[in-house]
């Protein structure tokens, strides 16, 4: 790895310290919407499965070489090196966001975020640039049927969970200052409305590897840019038309409204999927 390289001065560069979930969100199709619509896009995400805030704070505080550095590059050239630290991650680029998220168990539970988020966040502040944008990943509730352990703390039921997620994501965002937050998690409850249904995660709480993280896509597209996701010009093979033009509405109903949902209008074609 050779650090301290940037990219050109009209290229955007986030930063994601998370996990599975980061890795949904933005190592797959983001690069893909933003090429297509002429926007420089270099995303980088520091992964560790299942990792909460608890976790990374400890990393930080005893600069553990714990991470596999995902990064794509502006071309889309995609490389992973292993056992990278917080410190030097964020020495390798000029980053102009950095992005942050609790564990999905925990993601409605704002009690979990204080210490942790309190001392990541006094870090970050402490090392980076002044220009540096911090966003605060809000994530999805599970799909009704999932199995994972953490389900419990929502009493497995879908929608305590994502009410729960909506009041810790905008307690986060106000009370440590993130500049950006990115509702992942209303976009996807937004396409539960529509004939998707449930059918958007491939475990019950990772995203499906098509509709799924395309959705996830969309939305991080749109709160960058602030436009539109270009669905029209890019969707994955196995999306339709119909289903991409429901993550671009799903997608813009929960830039537009956080935290509430929004119910998707669904055309006749559509009903016909």
């Amino acid at each position: 790895m050779v650090y301290g390289q940037s990219a050109a001065v009209d290229t955007l560069r986030i930063l994601a310290i998370g996990n599975s979930f980061s890795q949904d969100a933005v190592e797959q199709y983001l690069h893909e919407l933003a090429d297509v619509a002429g926007k420089k896009i270099l995303i980088g995400n520091l992964y560790i499965g299942g990792a909460p805030l608890s976790l990374h704070w400890e990393n930080i505080q005893n600069n553990k070489n714990a991470y596999s550095y995902r990064k794509i590059a502006v071309d889309g050239n995609k490389t992973t090196t292993n056992n990278v630290s917080i410190l030097t991650a964020l020495r390798d680029e000029h980053w102009d966001y950095v992005s942050i998220q609790q564990a999905s168990p925990l993601s409605g539970k704002f009690d979990t975020f204080i210490e942790p988020l309190t001392g990541v966040k006094h870090f970050l502040d402490s090392i980076n640039d002044p220009h540096i944008k911090y966003i605060w990943h809000q994530t999805w509730a599970y799909a009704p049927h999932s199995t994972q352990e953490g389900f419990a703390n929502y009493g497995n039921k879908q929608q305590q969970m994502y009410k729960e997620i909506m009041k810790a994501s905008a307690r986060a965002k106000k009370r440590f200052s993130f500049e950006l937050l990115i509702p992942s998690g209303t976009a996807i409850q937004n396409a539960r409305s529509t004939f998707l249904g449930n059918n958007l995660t491939r475990d019950g709480y990772h995203l499906d590897l098509q509709i799924g993280r395309f959705i996830a896509a969309c939305t991080w597209f749109e709160s960058l840019f602030g436009q539109e996701a270009p669905t029209e010009l890019y969707h994955p093979e196995k999306v339709s038309p119909e289903a991409a033009e429901i993550a671009k509405q799903a997608a813009h109903a929960a830039v537009r409204k956080p935290f509430k949902l929004t119910k998707i209008k669904v055309s006749e074609s559509s009903l016909l999927e």
